[in-house]
């Protein structure tokens, strides 16, 4: 069982597509997926949530974290948007607290908001609340996120590569293939 950053570094380079600029932040990266995966493996659930311009990133992941084809346990995701149709009029930290709350209550076991977009965007009011969330921040320095560029012109093929790369690593963790120790 190899331990998460040589496992990533692994990882990336068995990718066929030009994944390599990915070797550089693997030290931002690791941590913040170990964080992820340990909290889907400790029964949370995850929600997420995106800017406007990454909708279909978010479809993208629902359509293929639970495809039956990978013969796997299916995981607990969904998209906040989905949850909750009024999200978008949230604005006051009152608003937030009662969402906040009605996610305590929908899911006992915990959950946390995995944010892709902007970091400006109105939705970070939310993800920026916890330390917990896993945040894929645009055009901003956030801690404990990862960050990317908006006119990054392979910014799609990016997250792909990204999703596919914390879709192995959690259910490498998951079928005890990985030990999550950086």
């Amino acid at each position: 069982m190899q331990q998460l950053l040589k496992w990533t570094l692994d990882a990336i380079r068995e990718e066929e597509s030009s994944f390599s600029w990915m070797e550089e932040y693997r030290y931002e990266w690791s941590p913040l997926v170990k964080s992820a995966v340990e909290q889907v493996i400790k029964g949370k659930t995850v929600l997420i949530l995106t800017d406007d311009s990454r909708e279909w990133f978010a479809k993208y992941i629902l359509n293929s974290i639970n495809d039956l084809d990978k013969d796997r346990p299916i995981v607990p995701f969904y998209e906040l948007a989905d949850c909750f149709s009024h999200l978008k009029n949230l604005n006051s930290s009152q608003d937030l607290q009662l969402l906040e709350d009605m996610l305590d209550i929908s899911y006992p076991n915990g959950y946390y908001i995995w944010y892709i977009g902007k970091g400006e965007h109105p939705y970070t009011k939310l993800a920026y609340r916890s330390d917990y969330n896993f945040l894929w921040i645009l055009d901003a320095e956030v801690q404990n996120s990862f960050i990317l560029s908006s006119v990054d012109k392979e910014l799609d093929i990016k997250l792909i590569q990204l999703y596919k790369l914390f879709d192995k690593t959690l259910f490498s963790a998951i079928f005890g293939e990985l030990d999550l120790e950086l």
